[in-house]
């Protein structure tokens, strides 16, 4: 079967729908930072998940895709959605009881630079590349700055918060790859969207449940409810549309670049509704983060070096879909 185009150069849509998804994954933690104050991070989570697989498969049943009823494609989904929602998730959720919102996005941007060593390793076809190294290098740098000496000294809870974002960006990388499997299966992206979440909601429900009590909470303020619903239908329900959508026209390459963006919108949200402060270090930090993520992504350096008259400009490679599935 022909695979679809891929566009080298994004059109206006697919930018537009790509800043959409960046404010939609940056949100996520504004989201985030707004429930965590009243209710406990497992709670977040399944609702987070519970509420967004609902949503996912009203939409399915409206285009009329079905979801398959293989086991083998079912256990898929638990082992996606173990790596791809429950342990980052529930990571970051707790991270963000430690740290600011936009610290947590910014730790979250580190996801490509594990992808690529994650790839290297699992994978034939995606090896290291000097250009590659380089931005992971440049990436590792970047965290450290953010981190800072605390994490020698035994900085606290704040160092332990960053660490535990850092291992959400990690399972997220290991999703990646693992994500691969779903298009050999034969599944459509918005069934393994759908599928994830389902398998996410019930693995976390039973432990929510015994863990959280949520029925001895105190019941959450209207804001609260809002940020539940925004984070669910908004951030993991709608995102995930758009993020198949800008994967199968524009291919992972260019999708790569939301990661530049999620989070501008995770620190102008947190700073300008919830009063957060970053650190002048955080800032230098993202910085070096997002020279890496240019260095792995190749097209700055591409137009930075010289190319002889008569050497044909090579097709760019768009690398198999070792991002498929990532949510923030």
């Amino acid at each position: 079967m022909n695979q679809p185009a891929i566009n080298r150069t994004m059109t206006p849509l697919e930018w537009a729908m790509l800043l959409a998804l960046s404010v939609l994954w940056g949100g996520s933690f504004f989201f985030t930072g707004v429930a965590v104050k009243e209710l406990p991070p497992l709670t977040i989570v399944v609702l987070r998940v519970g509420v967004a697989a609902v949503l996912l498969l009203v939409l399915l049943r409206i285009l009329g895709i079905k979801m398959p009823s293989e086991l083998r494609i079912w256990v898929a989904f638990a082992g996606m959605g173990l790596l791809n929602n429950v342990l980052p998730f529930c990571l970051i959720v707790w991270g963000q009881t430690h740290i600011a919102s936009g610290l947590a996005s910014i730790m979250n941007a580190t996801t490509p630079l594990f992808t690529v060593v994650v790839a290297h390793v699992l994978t034939p076809d995606e090896t290291m590349t000097g250009d590659r190294l380089a931005g992971v290098l440049l990436g590792l740098v970047g965290v450290a700055v953010m981190i800072g000496p605390e994490a020698l000294t035994g900085g606290g809870a704040n160092v332990v918060g960053q660490l535990a974002c850092l291992g959400a960006a990690l399972s997220y990388a290991f999703a990646g790859v693992f994500g691969r499997r779903f298009k050999r299966m034969g599944v459509p992206p918005m069934a393994t969207a759908t599928g994830q979440v389902t398998a996410s909601t019930v693995m976390l429900l039973p432990v929510a449940l015994l863990v959280d009590r949520p029925w001895s909470l105190a019941a959450p303020s209207a804001s609260a409810w809002l940020a539940i619903g925004a984070i669910a239908a908004l951030s993991t329900a709608v995102a995930y549309v758009l993020y198949f959508r800008i994967l199968a026209t524009a291919g992972a390459t260019n999708l790569l670049l939301v990661t530049f963006l999620i989070p501008v919108s995770a620190i102008l949200l947190g700073t300008l509704v919830l009063g957060e402060r970053l650190d002048p270090k955080h800032v230098v930090g993202m910085a070096l983060i997002g020279a890496g993520l240019a260095a792995i992504d190749g097209r700055l350096l591409k137009l930075a070096r010289p190319r002889g008259p008569d050497r044909p400009v090579p097709a760019e490679r768009v690398p198999p879909d070792v991002f498929k599935g990532q949510d923030i």
